[in-house]
Parts: C-alpha cells; structure tokens; sequence
C-alpha cells in the first residue's frame, strides 16, 4: 500500500471514530439534542469520499473536481453579494475564467497562472462593466467581484496546483495536498479546542467573539508540532521546514476564518450557504483554505521546486 493509501486509511479511521463516539453519545445521553453533531459527521464522510476520490484519480479528474468546487464556491458568493443588471456579461466571463484557469493549471504554465486573474481578468472585469455605462455601485461592484474570483477561483485553486507540481509520476502532489488540506482543517479544530479550553482574551471581539488568543496561539503550536512530524512523510520538507509550514498554515488558516467572518458580517448572513448540513455552505468549509493554500504553494514551491 502507498503512502497516500496508507494516510487516506487514517483519516477514514479517525472518522470512523468519530462516528462511534457520536452514536455512544446519543444513546447515553438522549437528553441532549446530537443533531447538528451527527450532521457534521455525516457530511464530513461525503467530504473526505469526493476529496479521497479526487486524489485517487488521473490528475485531468481531478482538476475537474477542484474547478467543479470553484464554480459553485463562485456562484455561492455571488448570490450573497448584491448585483446590477447591467453586470450580467461581467458575471458571465467570470465564471469562463474558471475553466481556463485549470488549464493553465493542467498544462503547468505557471507564469501566466499566476498573472492571469490577479492581472488580466482583474483589469478586463471593470473594462466590461464600463460598456454597460452604469457608473452607480461600481467601485463596491467592481470590488466584489475581484475579491470573489480571489477567493474562490484564484486562491482556491493553487490546491489544485499543488497536486500538479512535483512532475515526478508519483504521488508526490497528492501526499503535498493531503498535507496542506489536512492540516488546516487540524488548525481549525485545534484553535477551537484550545480557545473553549483556555480562551480569555478575545483577539477579534467584533468579527468572531469566540476567536481568542489562547486559541491562535495554540492553534498554531499544535499545528507546527504535528506538522513537523508529518512533514518528513508527507513532503520533501526536512522537520525544521516542516515546522515552519506548520506555523504558516496555522497564521493563515486563522486569517483566512476571520476574513470570511469579516464577509458574512458585512453582509448580514451567519452561513453562507446551506449546501453542507452541519457546515454551512461551501465557503465555510473553505474559509481557512483560501489563504493557506495560495501561501504553503509559493513556499513549498520556493523551498522544494
């Protein structure tokens, strides 16, 4: 069994536990209502299936899987933002860009990857709406427009490059994303656990009240320990490396979740969708992941490729 056989199997078996530990705890303690728990976990085996699945495929299945997750990441964000009617071509090239993205991704034309979005399609968007000669909201348009293709089709999708980056015919790019995914989804959990356990001062009282420093803090800490020990196994980072990786994930993983709190609050919207019972909607799941997938990419790619 390969390596990335042999981490998926853990994962399944950490949520095979979990799934044990839910069910003991709706039969001993009926009282309490297990719901949203059980929804959780219920959706996490529909996660951790698509994402083994899209690891486990040819890499041009795979790309689109992640393009797939793109387009409905975009089209989520884009029903929760208010929009123009003279912003329906504007929206449509949007969401065109996300096919060519992942080809430059599938090709590894890494130069114009980078620039494409950040550059052209930053400057062409506004350059369209211009056309429909409807000057009120632009600038709060245009913006939200330029920070969902960020988020959601750039940002997002150096997961998807990631997967593409060691050109070794190995599994190497699946074990880098498995890595990247997995410890930042740990951070997540980390920084919660430490911040209900220790939590006092809150570091972000008006975005996310539950945020505390006790919980970043130890969040990141737990994350780089863990990181250093995965990191020889998973990737070509030596441990001291892999420390640091592991420090960075947790930094922008807490970054990435306080942002999108930011978003929703602006907006008015707890979840930002309801596509994932028990998570919310696609953004919520990704929140963290937007900033460290576009971060660990440019540094692994530095250090390593």
């Amino acid at each position: 069994m390969m390596m990335l056989e042999k981490s998926l199997a853990v994962v399944f078996a950490i949520l095979l536990a979990a799934t044990m530990v839910n069910g003991l705890l709706v039969l001993l303690r009926p009282s309490k209502d297990w719901r949203e728990l059980t929804l959780r976990i219920r959706t996490w085996w529909v996660i951790i299936i698509l994402f083994s699945l899209a690891l486990l495929s040819p890499h041009w299945l795979a790309l689109i899987f992640f393009a797939l997750v793109s387009f409905m990441a975009l089209k989520e964000f884009l029903t929760l933002v208010p929009s123009r009617q003279s912003d329906r071509m504007p929206l449509l090239w949007m969401f065109v860009v996300i096919p060519i993205n992942y080809w430059l991704i599938s090709i590894g034309w890494y130069g114009m990857f980078v620039v494409f979005i950040p550059i052209y399609v930053f400057l062409f968007l506004p350059a369209r709406m211009v056309i429909a000669g409807d000057t009120q909201g632009f600038l709060r348009t245009a913006s939200q427009l330029h920070w969902s293709l960020m988020t959601t089709v750039f940002a997002f999708s150096h997961v998807a490059f990631l997967l593409m980056l060691p050109a070794d015919g190995k599994q190497t790019g699946a074990l880098l994303v498995l890595f990247l995914v997995g410890l930042t989804e740990f951070n997540d959990i980390a920084q919660y656990l430490w911040g209900k356990s220790l939590g006092r001062i809150r570091v972000t009282p008006k975005v996310s009240p539950n945020k505390t420093l006790a919980g970043l803090l130890g969040g990141v800490v737990t994350t780089a320990l863990v990181a250093a020990v995965l990191g020889p196994l998973l990737t070509p980072l030596a441990w001291p490396m892999a420390l640091l990786a592991g420090v960075i994930i947790g930094i922008t993983g807490f970054c990435g979740d306080v942002v999108m709190s930011a978003i929703k609050r602006d907006i008015g919207v707890k979840d930002s969708g309801t596509l994932l019972p028990g998570h919310g909607g696609i953004l919520d799941r990704l929140d963290s992941l937007i900033f460290t997938a576009p971060v660990f990419f440019h540094f692994i790619r530095y250090f390593c490729y």
